[in-house]
């Protein structure tokens, strides 16, 4: 089972790229020249910011070639960069006037060093924009890593466990970038996601915070049954309104720093 799949990923595009508007509506830049999507997966955020800046010079970078090969299929017109995002905020990659990042930097570890750097990657009079799921303690993840515990699944998944996700809360990026930023705006939002039902809940988790421990087990018999008992706690945690329908909250934080 590939690592990522842009056509798991977009089953919920609708949700997904949410939050990326209502963080794009935050940043009140006219005519950025440089901009640059970082975690871009399949261009659905790209996309907006093409539509939003279309005379800017625009590139969008994931560490994932199935991602950058569905982005460049999807959105031809565009700049795509398979590399990874830590790799590249140490690198002299020059000034941006917009670093925009929807639901990826999660994913990469060392977040003392990895914001700092890349606000030095921001021109005078830009921004830095990040979204972040920041429900790493929701039934949903927890169900997860109760499940891999159990021991008819910690036997099978790694001793030191398996690449999660590495988020702060908010008072640690304001202490952190506050220094060097002109201005910082932070919030945070709480989705209510209406979804078809229980599995509906897994498909989705299934296109991103499912996927280490998917891609951990050895067969695909293992991962469908480790589904299939992710799936009962998930319907024990989320249960069904009366039109058959679950609602699911979901947490994200959001940042604009100014330079």
């Amino acid at each position: 089972m590939p690592s990522w799949n842009a056509d798991q990923y977009l089953k919920f595009a609708a949700e997904r790229t949410q939050p990326a508007r209502d963080l794009l509506a935050r940043i009140g830049i006219d005519a950025p020249g440089r901009v640059i999507d970082l975690g871009c997966g399949p261009g659905n955020s790209t996309a907006l910011l093409a539509r939003r800046w279309p005379a800017a010079d625009i590139s969008g970078l994931d560490n994932s070639s199935a991602m950058i090969r569905q982005a460049e299929i999807d959105h031809p017109g565009q700049h795509w960069i398979t590399g990874d995002i830590a790799e590249w905020a140490h690198e002299p990659a020059g000034t941006f006037d917009v670093i925009f990042s929807n639901a990826a930097l999660q994913w990469v570890p060392g977040h003392t060093a990895l914001y700092p750097a890349l606000l030095r990657h921001v021109a005078s009079g830009g921004a830095l924009a990040v979204q972040v799921p920041m429900n790493l303690d929701a039934p949903a993840h927890t169900a997860m890593r109760e499940l891999a515990s159990t021991p008819a699944w910690a036997c099978m998944l790694p001793a030191e466990g398996v690449r999660e996700w590495h988020v702060h809360d908010a008072g640690f990026y304001y202490d952190l970038l506050s220094p060097s930023a002109a201005r910082l705006d932070i919030w945070e939002t709480e989705y209510l996601h209406v979804m078809d039902g229980p599995a509906a809940i897994v498909e989705w988790y299934k296109g991103t915070g499912l996927r280490p421990f998917l891609d951990a087990l050895p067969t695909d018999g293992d991962r469908e049954n480790f589904l299939a008992d992710y799936t009962d706690r998930i319907a024990d945690a989320y249960p069904a309104r009366p039109d058959g329908k679950v609602l699911f909250p979901f947490r994200r934080f959001f940042m604009v720093a100014w330079v």
